[in-house]
Protein backbone atom coordinates (compact mmCIF):
# COMPACT_ATOMS: atom_id res chain seq x y z
CA UNK A 1 0.00 0.00 0.00
CA UNK A 2 1.12 3.31 -0.69
CA UNK A 3 -0.07 6.96 0.52
CA UNK A 4 0.59 9.77 -1.46
CA UNK A 5 0.21 13.78 0.61
CA UNK A 6 0.30 16.54 -1.53
CA UNK A 7 1.27 19.88 -0.65
CA UNK A 8 2.19 23.24 -1.26
CA UNK A 9 -0.87 24.76 -3.41
CA UNK A 10 -2.09 28.37 -3.46
CA UNK A 11 -3.04 31.79 -4.94
CA UNK A 12 -0.79 33.41 -7.11
CA UNK A 13 -0.43 35.79 -9.71
CA UNK A 14 -0.54 35.05 -13.41
CA UNK A 15 3.28 35.05 -14.01
CA UNK A 16 4.47 33.84 -10.60
CA UNK A 17 5.39 30.13 -9.25
CA UNK A 18 4.33 27.52 -7.26
CA UNK A 19 6.16 24.38 -5.83
CA UNK A 20 4.08 21.17 -5.22
CA UNK A 21 5.48 18.59 -3.14
CA UNK A 22 4.33 15.04 -2.83
CA UNK A 23 5.28 12.92 -0.14
CA UNK A 24 4.69 8.80 -0.73
CA UNK A 25 4.35 6.55 2.17
CA UNK A 26 4.56 3.01 2.44
CA UNK A 27 6.28 0.46 0.15
CA UNK A 28 8.97 1.28 -1.45
CA UNK A 29 9.08 4.39 -3.95
CA UNK A 30 11.76 3.99 -5.60
CA UNK A 31 10.81 2.41 -9.42
CA UNK A 32 7.86 3.72 -9.77
CA UNK A 33 6.41 5.83 -12.16
CA UNK A 34 5.27 9.30 -10.57
CA UNK A 35 2.71 11.41 -12.18
CA UNK A 36 1.27 14.84 -11.79
CA UNK A 37 -2.32 15.64 -13.42
CA UNK A 38 -4.74 18.30 -13.02
CA UNK A 39 -8.61 18.74 -12.47
CA UNK A 40 -10.15 22.35 -13.55
CA UNK A 41 -13.73 22.65 -12.80
CA UNK A 42 -16.48 21.12 -15.50
CA UNK A 43 -13.30 19.68 -17.14
CA UNK A 44 -11.77 16.10 -17.13
CA UNK A 45 -8.44 15.06 -15.27
CA UNK A 46 -5.23 16.01 -17.57
CA UNK A 47 -1.82 14.82 -17.33
CA UNK A 48 0.75 17.40 -16.27
CA UNK A 49 3.98 15.79 -15.93
CA UNK A 50 5.96 12.17 -15.65
CA UNK A 51 9.08 11.06 -13.38
CA UNK A 52 9.03 7.80 -15.51
CA UNK A 53 10.75 4.48 -13.45
CA UNK A 54 13.92 5.24 -11.14
CA UNK A 55 15.91 7.30 -12.69
CA UNK A 56 13.03 10.32 -13.28
CA UNK A 57 12.86 10.21 -17.08
CA UNK A 58 10.77 13.60 -16.97
CA UNK A 59 7.50 14.05 -19.75
CA UNK A 60 5.44 16.75 -20.25
CA UNK A 61 1.96 18.15 -21.47
CA UNK A 62 2.89 20.41 -24.17
CA UNK A 63 0.69 23.10 -22.14
CA UNK A 64 3.34 23.21 -19.22
CA UNK A 65 6.35 21.84 -21.77
CA UNK A 66 9.35 24.99 -20.40
CA UNK A 67 7.44 26.02 -17.39
CA UNK A 68 7.14 23.17 -15.48
CA UNK A 69 9.53 21.08 -14.32
CA UNK A 70 9.04 17.71 -12.04
CA UNK A 71 11.59 16.04 -10.11
CA UNK A 72 12.34 13.67 -7.29
CA UNK A 73 14.22 12.45 -4.68
CA UNK A 74 14.03 8.86 -4.18
CA UNK A 75 15.77 8.63 -0.40
CA UNK A 76 13.00 11.49 1.09
CA UNK A 77 10.52 9.59 -1.44
CA UNK A 78 9.02 12.73 -2.47
CA UNK A 79 7.87 14.58 -5.64
CA UNK A 80 7.75 17.81 -6.77
CA UNK A 81 6.37 20.00 -9.25
CA UNK A 82 7.92 23.40 -9.72
CA UNK A 83 5.26 25.49 -11.27
CA UNK A 84 6.77 28.90 -13.43
CA UNK A 85 5.21 31.21 -15.70
CA UNK A 86 1.95 30.38 -14.17
CA UNK A 87 -1.10 31.25 -15.80
CA UNK A 88 -4.80 31.33 -15.12
CA UNK A 89 -5.50 28.00 -17.51
CA UNK A 90 -3.28 26.70 -14.87
CA UNK A 91 -5.83 26.99 -12.12
CA UNK A 92 -6.97 23.22 -11.24
CA UNK A 93 -6.52 20.98 -8.41
CA UNK A 94 -3.52 19.08 -8.84
CA UNK A 95 -2.88 15.27 -7.88
CA UNK A 96 0.01 13.33 -7.67
CA UNK A 97 0.02 9.89 -8.33
CA UNK A 98 2.08 6.40 -8.83
CA UNK A 99 2.27 3.69 -11.16
CA UNK A 100 3.94 0.31 -10.02
CA UNK A 101 3.62 -0.99 -13.47
CA UNK A 102 5.88 2.14 -15.16
CA UNK A 103 2.99 2.18 -18.01
CA UNK A 104 4.84 3.31 -21.32
CA UNK A 105 0.88 5.29 -21.34
CA UNK A 106 1.89 7.46 -18.72
CA UNK A 107 -0.19 10.08 -19.93
CA UNK A 108 -3.11 8.07 -18.74
CA UNK A 109 -5.07 8.19 -15.32
CA UNK A 110 -6.01 4.87 -15.49
CA UNK A 111 -2.73 3.49 -15.28
CA UNK A 112 -1.80 4.76 -11.84
CA UNK A 113 -2.33 2.73 -9.09
CA UNK A 114 -2.34 5.30 -6.20
CA UNK A 115 -3.55 8.85 -5.66
CA UNK A 116 -3.21 11.96 -3.40
CA UNK A 117 -5.98 13.64 -2.22
CA UNK A 118 -4.99 16.81 -4.38
CA UNK A 119 -3.83 20.43 -4.06
CA UNK A 120 -5.83 23.71 -5.53
CA UNK A 121 -3.71 25.70 -7.59
CA UNK A 122 -5.19 29.34 -7.91
CA UNK A 123 -4.04 31.54 -10.69
CA UNK A 124 -4.88 35.28 -10.75
CA UNK A 125 -5.30 37.14 -13.88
Amino acid sequence: QVQLAESGGGLVQAGGSLKLSCAASGRTFFGYTMGWFRQAPGKEREFVAASRRAFGVPAYADSVKGRFTISRDNTKKMVYLQMNSLKPDDTAVYYCAGDLNNSNNYYLSHVYDYWGQGTQVTVSS
